[in-house]
């Protein structure tokens, strides 16, 4: 395949931030970079990470967040930057920020797209719903990511979004965005790309509902938090209907065993964060009182991962990037089943950049333990294997 000029790829597993940002720099900087956007290591010094960022991308449009792993040409890693860059001579982007998202405002969102529009068409007259995607980067414990993502798409219409909810590690602590030079929490960033460039969104979801239902019964919807399901402390009674111990409830299990929501014949997963000393449950997602939830049944994710990428060749051949969000849950099933190295090389083979995620945006919704992402082609490149 014939690779088109504009894209730039790269990681760099230097855990000093500085080595880091150097080595990261050296591999993606172009001519004319109109956007850069990458994924860092939660673990790494944020201040001197945004710093030297600053430094060694003077000028240019730079994004980013931290994450729960980061993937790209190395791998999948746990202490890595990872990210592209896009020159302007084949794309063009501009981005903006939203803050305090715990008063985010569907006229906030719409006014911020409606702006941004107005950016895109100034810089690319060409641009329209055919040729333009958003990419959006969120806080992922804000947990405010269902009204931010409904609200940026109904604004922007038939331009497709997708995006992914910024990780820390395993910790579920604080998550960043980074926009401006600096690292910011309780906010967001939406990226408008336009390109000439065939591009394909995709989203992957290998659970499917079972038979065996249960019902929300106390729930602190503001928190995510599941009190009590079918009238018992949430935890006792996920925990008797996966067959584990109250300390096997543990980031595998859940991984292993979501619950899904079935709404108009679809399964939407939600999955379970973690669970708390007093028995409740912390979800990923948006939970309410009276909500019926089933136990999943995974299908096998790498194949389900096959058919994704055959699809994608299918559309637009075989892809110069993918731009992709993976379920940090995802990552732990393909550990805990010996697959991981299946896993990087379909990503390797595919131009993979992206991160392990706390949730996945697709479109106008936010979903659970899904990979969903852009995948971006060459004008007139045959297909390739997947």
């Amino acid at each position: 395949m014939k690779k088109q000029p504009g894209i730039r790829r790269a990681q760099s597993s230097a855990t000093d931030p500085r080595a880091a940002v150097r080595e990261f720099h050296t591999m993606v900087a172009q001519p004319g970079m109109t956007l850069v956007i990458f994924f860092c290591a939660s673990q790494f010094d944020l201040a001197v990470l945004a710093e030297e960022m600053e430094r060694w991308f003077k000028g240019v449009q730079v994004v980013g967040c931290t994450t729960a792993g980061e993937i790209g040409p190395a791998g999948c890693a746990d202490h890595s930057i990872s990210g592209v860059s896009f020159a302007s001579g084949t794309f063009s982007a501009v981005s903006g920020k939203i803050d305090d998202l715990a008063q985010f405002t569907t006229v906030c969102g719409q006014a911020l797209v409606h702006d941004l529009l107005q950016q895109l068409s100034s810089q690319a007259p060409h641009a329209d719903i055919d040729n333009s995607f958003a990419l959006l980067l969120i806080d992922g414990v804000c947990g405010h990511e269902e009204p931010v993502t409904r609200a940026l798409q109904n604004a922007l219409g038939q331009v497709p979004l997708v995006g992914g909810s910024a990780g820390d590690g395993l910790n579920f602590g604080a998550t960043c965005v980074y926009v401006d030079g600096c690292f910011s929490s309780d906010a967001a960033i939406l990226v408008l790309v336009s390109t000439r460039l065939p591009f394909q969104l995709f989203q992957a979801q290998h659970f499917i509902a079972t038979e065996e239902r249960v019902v929300v019964t106390q729930a602190d919807t503001a928190h995510r938090l599941v009190r009590e399901i079918d009238g018992w402390p949430a935890a006792q009674a996920y925990a008797k209907r996966v067959g584990v111990d109250l300390d096997g409830l543990t980031p595998p299990c859940f991984a292993a065993s979501p619950m899904l929501v079935v709404i108009g014949g679809v399964n939407y997963v939600r999955s379970i964060r973690n669970a708390n000393p007093d028995g409740s449950l912390t979800f990923f997602c948006a939970i309410d009182e009276g909500m019926v939830l089933r136990l999943g049944r995974a299908m096998n994710l790498m194949d389900n991962l096959q058919q994704t990428f055959a699809a994608i060749h299918a559309s637009i051949g075989a892809p110069q990037l993918v731009i992709g969000f993976d379920c940090v849950l995802r990552r732990l099933e393909v550990v805990q089943s010996q697959q991981i190295e299946q896993m990087e090389d379909l990503f390797r083979r595919n131009n993979m950049i992206g991160f392990n995620s706390y949730g996945e945006q697709y479109r106008g919704a936010h979903v659970n333990q899904t990979f969903v992402g852009i995948a971006i082609g060459s004008a007139g490149a045959e297909d390739g294997d997947a």
